[in-house]
């Protein structure tokens, strides 16, 4: 075949690739019908049904500017809450896409428990969002490090899954070793606030071959879902004791009132 013709034959060979492309596309959506990522009805694309999606609350501004708890209304640029004044974090500021509720409680066990790893760059993208200021200013991702027995029997780090996700997103890379979590501590579900805090208490440590990776630099600590804030406040401080310049935090999901809500 001469050189005039294989490049008017390449065309056609496009087009029928793109055609058997669209067909097997096709195929697949009539036989696996796309499912919506909460409540697994079927639905058009990816994402959420139109039900799911009006019950997911994304929390935008006007919010706590330290602890991204949202406000009933606007008190004014660059207010605290209560919360964040009677108690300051070690960290500086946290920032949740979405509250905690019905359909956001369902994205995060299905993608905890469920091994649905599928839903991790949904959320990431969604974390990205929320999280575009604290991002831009970021030198890394720390995800909340699982003891290693649990990571064992999980298989999975659903807090380093939302990081890698992130990452994609923004362009901060993950630190997946910075922090280490040396205390196999219970699940906080159920627990009390001081329960929380007293149970991760030590759990957290940045290893020596972690501390390249944390000093004088400003970090963001990425997790599923924030409570009392016991869990990154012990991240916090141990990469604060480590030399970190600024410890920020993401989360896909905030209980944005602790007392009457739990996980």
């Amino acid at each position: 075949m001469s050189v005039s013709a294989g490049l008017a034959f390449a065309p056609r060979v496009k087009r029928v690739a793109d055609f058997a492309r669209a067909f097997l596309r096709g195929t697949l959506d009539i036989a696996l019908p796309q499912l919506c990522a909460a409540c697994r009805e079927p639905v058009e694309g990816r994402g959420l049904c139109p039900s799911c999606w009006s019950k997911l609350s994304f929390i935008t501004r006007p919010y706590c500017e330290r602890l991204g708890i949202p406000f009933v209304y606007d008190p004014g640029p660059g207010m605290l809450s209560m919360e964040a004044i009677a108690d300051p974090p070690a960290y500086n500021r946290a920032r949740a896409a979405v509250r905690f509720g019905e359909i956001s409680r369902a994205l995060v066990h299905a993608l905890k428990y469920g091994d649905r790893l599928d839903l991790a760059p949904m959320m990431g993208r969604w974390i990205s969002h929320a999280g575009r200021e604290i991002l831009s200013q970021a030198d890394a991702l720390v995800p909340v490090p699982l003891h290693w027995r649990r990571q064992w029997t999980r298989r999975f780090n659903q807090s380093a899954m939302l990081a890698v996700a992130i990452s994609a997103e923004s362009g901060v890379p993950v630190a997946a070793h910075a922090l280490k979590r040396v205390k196999a501590t219970a699940q906080q579900v159920g627990l009390s606030r001081a329960e929380r805090t007293t149970n991760v208490q030590g759990a957290f440590k940045v290893p020596d071959e972690g501390r390249p990776a944390v000093a004088r630099r400003r970090l963001v600590v990425v997790d599923d879902v924030l409570t009392s804030g016991a869990t990154v406040e012990g991240c916090a401080r141990a990469l604060l004791r480590a030399g970190a310049a600024n410890v920020d935090v993401l989360v896909f999901a905030r209980v944005a009132d602790p007392v009457r809500t739990s996980i």
